[in-house]
């Protein structure tokens, strides 16, 4: 069990993420930062997820006097090219069409900051993706029942559809689902020992 005298906020309403920390016995709050998960150009994926984790749990933490908020981003990554969440269906499909049959790689980032000391730590983990070939058709039922629409590469692994689609992973199982839980327990607790 995990356990603070402090209370945690957790910056992001994604029902994955809070599904995740509830498995490892974490009790928290949940406040959605509102950072705009634009991606500029010309930075590297690892940079992407740990500047977002970052921005998010530091968007949330300027509205506390007190506790400890944990921030999260998960990107896609295909060809050098990172494909965040679909922003109609038909880019949705487009990027499920370019999925099928190849190897990606999943990045998340996860940042912790103390809201009386300012202290902070980010971090992330990346995972490799393998998805068998796709027909047309299931890629457009799948996109039809919305669930691909809030989603980093519009696919979800976990209670979904698209976990059908995953050939294989190497890596961190849980990184895909949206929060590396192995790293960040273990950074968590490290953490903590550095508020003490």
């Amino acid at each position: 069990m995990m356990r603070t005298v402090k209370p945690i906020i957790l910056a992001s309403r994604s029902p994955r993420r809070i599904h995740l920390l509830h498995q490892i016995g974490l009790s928290f709050t949940v406040q959605e930062s509102g950072v705009d998960e634009h991606i500029p150009d010309g930075i590297v994926p690892e940079e992407v997820v740990r500047r977002l984790s970052l921005e998010k749990a530091s968007r949330v933490a300027e509205r506390l006097h007190d506790g400890i908020v944990i921030g999260a981003d998960t990107i896609v990554v295909l060809d050098g090219k990172i494909l965040g969440k679909p922003s109609s269906k038909g880019e949705a499909i487009s990027m499920l069409s370019k999925l099928g049959g190849r190897t990606h790689t999943v990045f998340t980032g996860f940042a912790m900051i103390d809201v009386e000391s300012q202290k902070s730590y980010v971090d992330y983990e990346k995972t490799e993706v393998t998805f068998r070939g796709l027909s047309n058709e299931e890629i457009e039922s799948y996109v039809e029942s919305g669930s691909p629409m809030d989603k980093a590469g519009a696919y979800g692994i976990q209670d979904d559809y698209g976990a059908v689609f995953v050939e294989r992973i190497n890596g961190c199982f849980y990184t895909v689902v949206g929060f590396p839980l192995s790293k960040f327990y273990t950074s968590w607790n490290m953490f903590l020992e550095q508020l003490k």
